[in-house]
């Protein structure tokens, strides 16, 4: 833009010379003698009235600047038109790219157009499903669609046993026969409920028993430190939440003044390979061996006492406590092997029982079944077997059994006490202390094994329960 301006001034400036010149100077040009050619303005003179052929030199000027001006013309002209092509080309680029935006976006809603049509599709499958059962439920009347409905653990074992403590009988008052069932609005069905004991059902099926062998032992592992002498492990058989399953394994190592702290495993492999996924401080001192993990809680007998505690592990916090009326405790009815095992908690398939000894039972064992909530005696028996004449006890369906020695290589499981006959008897099932100082040894009834702490080693027995005898309820 520069260069036209400046050749438009240097025309007018040619123009405006030329003009004055006429009237009152002249312009000369010549050669030096080095051949330059020298403009230069003069007077006119009285006897030479204009220089020889300057007034074409100056048309020619004015032509070459003509041209000149036309060639400066149509290069700007080209430079603007470079600009809007530019321009131009970024338009379109940038419509390209709304245009595939555009494009995406409606084939992402045609998926999920497409989705929700399948979604519809097996709704629509699912109503015509329940509806036919509603149709088949209803041409048979109430007493005969009696179902026996039982929740089950998530990781049902093989045999098919049930693992809730609780089972519903349902009768279900289906509607009139004109009830629209197609119809998606609000819907009311009404059942009849009833609650009973999970132990009928179970010996009716056979799935609960009496102990009839115990496996070797397998260990899963070896505690590295003298704290761990003896402890307890555990798994919940009946976990409650999402943060801690059925696959979480608990540890308490029970050697120190001050036990509190529960370790938490992710896993059975991790566990072995001892990388806890969390350490829980617990808020009173764990007394001994006898604690226990059911329904996502901890169930210990404080430090010194006894006292009974909730320790809920989701929130941490403890839930509840209460005294076990008239328990001996630090050592007045403990085990064989000593170690203040007075108060001895247990879980099996009818629920959270504590395992004692009283001045009034003269040191023969006592069996509680507790509230799990709130920790209240449900209902208490008392058997002949002296507590520091066995080395541990456990319960599996509704049954104490107790074991001989805590050091014997092979021993036995001795003694049976059924709760639901009030009856004690003399057993003889062969059991294995592989590592010599057996000090833990509890039930999971949603592994159906033994758990136990046999000398700094965690083990497992593998179990077989028989048909259950014909004197229980």
């Amino acid at each position: 833009m520069w260069l036209q301006v400046s050749l438009f001034s240097l025309s007018g400036l040619l123009l405006s010379i030329q003009t004055q010149a006429q009237d009152q100077a002249s312009l000369h040009r010549s050669n030096d003698p080095s051949g330059h050619c020298h403009y230069t303005f003069t007077v006119a003179s009285p006897q030479e009235s204009s220089c020889p052929g300057s007034n074409r030199e100056m048309d020619g000027v004015l032509s070459r600047l003509t041209l000149l001006e036309a060639l400066v013309s149509r290069l700007l002209a080209g430079v603007d038109k470079g600009t809007m092509t530019g321009v131009g080309a970024n338009r379109e680029e940038g419509l390209q790219e709304a245009y595939s935006q555009v494009t995406g976006e409606r084939n992402q809603l045609q998926q999920d157009k497409e989705r929700l049509n399948r979604q519809i599709q097996e709704l629509q499958r699912r109503l015509a499903e329940l509806s036919q059962e509603a149709e088949s439920l209803r041409q048979k009347p109430c007493q005969q669609t009696l179902t026996s409905v039982g929740t089950q653990h998530e990781n049902r074992p093989a045999n098919g046993m049930y693992q809730s403590g609780v089972l519903l009988r349902i009768c279900i008052s289906l509607p009139d026969p004109a009830y629209d069932f197609g119809n998606s609005g609000y819907q009311e069905m009404k059942a009849e409920v009833t609650e009973f004991s999970a132990s009928h059902v179970f010996h009716e099926g056979s799935r609960c028993g009496e102990l009839v062998s115990v496996g070797d032992p397998v260990s899963h592992r070896k505690s590295d430190s003298i704290t761990g002498k003896y402890g307890v492990w555990m798994q919940d058989p009946e976990p409650q939440g999402p943060q801690y399953t059925n696959n979480t394994v608990w540890r308490i190592d029970a050697v120190r003044r001050d036990v509190r702290h529960l370790f938490a495993y992710e896993d059975m492999d991790q566990f072995s390979r001892g990388f806890p996924m969390k350490v829980l401080v617990l808020p009173e001192p764990v007394e001994s061996t006898g604690a226990t993990v059911y329904r996502g809680s901890l169930y210990y007998q404080r430090r010194r006492s006894r006292t009974l505690i909730r320790y809920d592990l989701a929130s941490e916090y403890l839930a509840s406590r209460m005294d076990l009326p008239h328990a001996g405790f630090h050592g007045q009815h403990p085990y064989s092997w000593g170690g203040y095992t007075d108060i001895d908690l247990a879980v099996d398939e009818q629920g959270l029982w504590a395992i004692y000894s009283t001045s009034k039972a003269r040191g023969a064992i006592v069996i509680s079944q507790l509230n799990p909530e709130s920790l209240e005696v449900k209902k208490t028996w008392e058997t002949n077997i002296k507590k520091n004449t066995v080395a541990n006890a456990f319960m599996v369906c509704g049954r104490l059994y107790t074991v001989a020695s805590y050091t014997v290589p092979n021993t036995t499981i001795n003694f049976a006490f059924d709760t639901a006959t009030g009856v004690g008897q003399a057993v003889s099932v062969p059991f294995k202390n592989k590592y010599s100082y057996n000090s833990m040894v509890d039930y999971n009834h949603a592994q159906r094994k033994l758990y136990a702490w046999d000398n700094f080693h965690m083990v497992t027995y593998d179990i077989r329960l028989g048909r259950a005898s014909h004197g229980r309820s």
